[in-house]
């Protein structure tokens, strides 16, 4: 069925419940690859838990505006005329502000302001989503309007705060504390008023579109992690450590896609299809915008993790062969594991009460990363990743057999509704 536009005069198509993931938004996802990527640098570059803290706010803010052009990509089908025309113009301001995630807190003098550039394009990407958000929505209310408008206008604000504080006449100690309290009021400005808000016909289009436009960021994250590990030891000689580390991260990652993608995918879809148009947008909201924002954090601080592995980093991190891991490693790496499954199993509680039974197998990995994090600390780092292998590839296997009746049933269910007349699969 063609897809009937939102407006004669307006040059936008409004998403059917069979669309796909358009071209446009795929490219917008391949600057998140890098952006995933810079995150990660920011929190290796400043050492300790404030340079985590203040990744996982960049992160925070990046999320949200990924959300919203997912949001307004199921209203408005971005292979089409103005939609198209956005998304692609989003793409490299998005790109520039990635550039600049590095200095965002701390600029570096000698250069352009780039903690200012980091704000600017922030504002010029929420700008330009609002543009198309009340193009493709015609006849709003001013209270409409204010409801759009207004959260991003005070978010932006405090983050432009922020960015002018260490210029101020206070000390550097406050002057970073400053920083973390306006950007995490910038968060909840941003996260919080936009519920609170009456937000104008907020609607999933499409099912289909919305749990692939998610499925893709998720194997975008965990693609971070694979070139994460592969420029962390192409920068070390070659060695039987770097090889085994390597091989493990990757196994990590996979068992990680497993647990994702096996089920908990198609609980999404199936999900969002049964419901109805109230109910969708309350699944969409808690089970995709809210519940993939940690489950990605995981990811991130699993690659951060990685990079404290002695036989992944060079002379310059003071490691030797077989030395255990930094105390922010192991966290990172056994916590952010640890995160992703809670984070996993809760999503897949919010969407579905069928099969709520099946998320133990990732409850109790979580509560067993968590107790090995004294035991594995006493050991080298090889170990600690070995072990956390298991755990992961242990949690997937579970899951697999025990999942097997409930992911047939939700395929051929999926299958015959997008072919009614094809024969079921033996």
């Amino acid at each position: 069925m063609p897809a009937r536009q939102v407006t004669g005069a307006r040059r936008v198509r409004s998403v059917t419940e069979q669309s796909r993931v358009a071209t446009a938004e795929l490219f917008l996802d391949v600057v998140f690859v890098f952006a995933f990527i810079q995150v990660t640098t920011l929190m290796t570059a400043e050492a300790g838990e404030l340079g985590v803290l203040h990744g996982l706010l960049v992160l925070t803010i990046l999320w949200w505006s990924w959300s919203l052009f997912a949001w307004l990509g199921n209203r408005a089908q971005a292979s089409y005329g103005m939609s198209r025309l956005v998304i692609l113009s989003v793409t490299p301001i998005m790109f520039v502000l990635t550039v600049t995630i590095s200095e965002a807190f701390t600029d570096v003098p000698g250069g352009t302001d780039t903690s200012l550039a980091f704000v600017a394009c922030f504002a010029a990407v929420r700008v330009l989503y609002l543009a198309l958000r009340i193009y493709a929505t015609p006849g709003l209310s001013r209270v409409d309007l204010a409801a759009l408008t207004v959260p991003m206008g005070v978010a932006v604000t405090l983050l432009l705060a922020a960015a002018l504080l260490p210029r101020s006449n206070l000390g550097a100690d406050q002057a970073r504390a400053g920083q973390v309290v306006l950007w995490l009021l910038a968060v909840i400005v941003d996260y919080g008023a936009g519920q609170m808000l009456r937000v104008p016909e907020r609607q999933i289009f499409s099912a289909r579109h919305w749990a692939e436009r998610h499925n893709l960021i998720m194997i975008v994250a965990l693609g971070e992690v694979l070139v994460s590990v592969g420029i962390a030891g192409g920068s070390v000689p070659g060695s039987p450590g770097l090889l085994t580390a390597s091989a493990l991260a990757v196994v990590i990652a996979g068992a990680l896609e497993l647990i994702y993608f096996d089920l908990s995918a198609l609980i999404g879809e199936r999900a969002l299809r049964d419901a109805d148009q109230a109910r969708r947008v309350v699944l969409a909201r808690d089970g995709y915008t809210f519940l993939h924002l940690p489950m990605i954090a995981g990811i991130i601080l699993l690659a951060l993790g990685l990079k404290h592995v002695p036989s992944l980093v060079g002379d310059a991190h003071a490691y030797r062969r077989g030395d255990p891991l930094d105390s922010l490693g192991l966290y990172a790496m056994y916590g952010g594991v640890a995160l992703f499954m809670i984070s996993h199993a809760a999503f897949q509680w919010r969407l579905s009460r069928a099969v709520r039974t099946l998320v133990w197998p990732r409850v109790v990995a979580a509560i067993l990363l968590v107790a090995l994090i004294p035991v594995v600390a006493r050991r080298s780092a090889l170990a600690a990743l070995a072990w956390l292998s298991v755990i992961c590839v242990v949690t997937a296997v579970i899951e697999f057999f025990l999942t097997r009746r409930e992911r047939r049933r939700l395929r051929e269910a999926l299958a015959e509704e997008e072919c009614p007349n094809s024969e079921p699969a033996a």
